[in-house]
């Protein structure tokens, strides 16, 4: 802890992407006590309320109000709790999926491992966001329909980083003389190979936990996620879209917020990337 601590005070873009990334956990998981308001109380009296350092903004909307009279922070807040939701439980969906598979497909080989890796290349010649827009619109849309999609398409990637580490780690020489002892294959998967394919899966599920966020948002904006009762920015990004002239703060915020918590993920993404791979760490 001591070595992780040192490395991520010597990177000054780390620990700004780690201070900003726990503000936003923070706000996501105390949301009901730092938020101002209830995120879905609507006053049309205080619709298109500006922010309180422009004038007629009031300090009960610090940064102004909707269409509705909803507080743009408060909807903000929650908003967090959305994307960072649907990042996490989707990469460990896809993580887990992917890992699996990966395994497998590089340890049993033969026809298998060739059909695997053929269903593999057969999702990544359809782009990402577009594969997820078809099956939302075939399934539906829903938070929890959106984190089953993003988790079940994004296992390819996870998949062919496991499989190609797995077939270099398992003719290493420790695993031989394991496999030589007696091992059964359950124990040289989770003993001896596992734990040392695990560092590329880290690093790939930290930025993945952004591009799923980015995803959602994506998908919410387009009518195809979460729904209009639950708060998101993907919502108030598309609410937001038809009032820039009259509310412009209604899509800025959100937005901000989305773009700052992408790049402090993807600064942290960075900055684990090196401290695992002792190969790119800094030396003093």
């Amino acid at each position: 802890m001591g070595e992780l601590w040192h490395s991520l005070r010597r990177g000054k873009a780390a620990c700004l992407g780690a201070a900003i990334l726990l503000v936003m956990v923070l706000s996501a998981v105390l949301a009901p006590v730092v938020a101002p308001h209830d995120p879905l109380q609507a006053e049309i009296t205080k619709r298109l309320r500006p922010p309180v350092w422009r004038e007629k903004g009031a300090a009960e909307n610090l940064l102004g109000s909707d269409q509705l009279g909803r507080d743009v922070l408060s909807r903000t807040i929650y908003g967090s709790r959305v994307s960072l939701m649907v990042g996490i439980i989707a990469v460990l969906i896809s993580g887990i999926l992917g890992v699996v598979l990966g395994m497998v497909s590089a340890f049993q080989g033969g026809r298998l491992d060739a059909l695997i890796m053929r269903i593999a290349d057969v999702q990544l010649a359809f782009p990402f966001i577009l594969l997820a827009i078809a099956v939302v619109a075939v399934v539906g849309g829903g938070l929890l329909n959106v984190i089953l999609i993003l988790g079940v398409t994004g296992w390819v990637s996870y998949a062919r980083v496991v499989r190609s580490q797995v077939l270099s780690v398992k003719e290493k020489e420790y695993v031989e003389a394991a496999r030589a002892l007696g091992s059964r294959s359950l124990v040289l998967i989770f003993r001896q190979i596992l734990p040392n394919v695990m560092t590329p899966v880290i690093v790939l599920a930290t930025f993945n936990v952004a591009s799923y966020m980015v995803a959602e948002a994506s998908l919410t904006f387009l009518g195809l996620g979460v729904q209009p009762a639950i708060p998101s920015w993907g919502i108030m990004l598309a609410d937001g879209r038809e009032y820039m002239r009259a509310g412009w703060w209604m899509a800025v915020f959100p937005g901000l917020a989305l773009m700052l918590t992408v790049l402090s993920i993807n600064l942290v993404g960075d900055w684990l990337r090196e401290y695992l791979d002792p190969r790119l760490r800094h030396t003093e």
